[in-house]
């Protein structure tokens, strides 16, 4: 700030920002398609999660973005494999693809499943100065056999917050799954299908808005501050 008179003395002036409209509002975006990774929460033959996971990716699809999928079978528990483990390397490469991901998961015991929780704990907070998830769009789905809940949503929401990313306002969850998809997989029409058409088209147009600026949206006074300290205590040792 070119002048800091703001009744906020604790504040360390040299690292506060007002906001930038030029870098929220940048010119130049990208045109490529949006890219989003798909993960779901059970292996059964025919998973529900993975079916509506499909459903959105669909979706997605016709609203001119690209999809990739992870097929979490063979993946390990966390700590029980090294990080060069083959379905891991494909994870975290899929997760520095992606744009954006969508989280589908049932509800199992009143929360998401473990191999939906093993994937999200295999994703790395940080690689180097890297953040994989930071300022990425999410969209949490569930499915449920009996009626519908939302414990496995919150709870998805949870971690993405926790790993920095930008989860949208809405979010889908069908109760009764089982009904709810034919004989080929297809999700059949209902109110459903129409709240998972919502959520994909929010997760488009947020993704859209917020990729070009993610950094920007992201970026932290108290990271700013941190770094200016570790930096002038670097400079300082190395006068000395």
């Amino acid at each position: 700030m070119s002048e800091f008179c703001l009744d906020v003395p604790n504040i360390d002036s040299a690292v506060f920002q007002q906001p930038d409209t030029e870098r929220l509002l940048m010119s130049g975006r990208a045109t490529h398609a949006p890219r989003f990774l798909l993960l779901y929460g059970s292996l059964r033959e025919r998973s529900f999660s993975r079916l509506a996971a499909e459903e959105a990716a669909r979706i997605l699809r016709a609203l001119g973005g690209e999809t990739r999928m992870f097929n979490p079978s063979g993946l390990p528990l966390v700590d029980d494999a090294p990080q060069d483990h083959a379905k891991v390397r494909e994870l975290h490469q899929l997760v520095q693809w992606a744009e954006g991901m969508v989280w589908s998961s049932p509800e199992r015991h009143g929360a998401m499943t473990g191999l939906m929780k093993t994937q999200i704990d295999w994703i790395p907070l940080s690689v180097g100065a890297v953040r994989p998830t930071q300022g990425k769009t999410l969209a949490v789905m569930q499915v449920s056999g009996g009626s519908q809940s939302f414990n496995a949503v919150n709870q998805m929401r949870v971690l993405g917050r926790w790993m920095r990313m930008l989860t949208i306002p809405n979010q889908s969850s069908i109760a009764k799954a089982y009904q709810e998809f034919d004989d080929a997989g297809r999700m059949k029409p209902s109110a459903y299908y129409d709240r998972v058409v919502d959520v994909m088209e929010e997760l488009m147009k947020f993704t859209l808005i917020t990729r070009d600026v993610a950094p920007y949206l992201v970026d932290r006074y108290s990271e700013r501050k941190e770094n200016a300290e570790a930096l002038s205590r670097r400079v300082s040792q190395a006068a000395i």
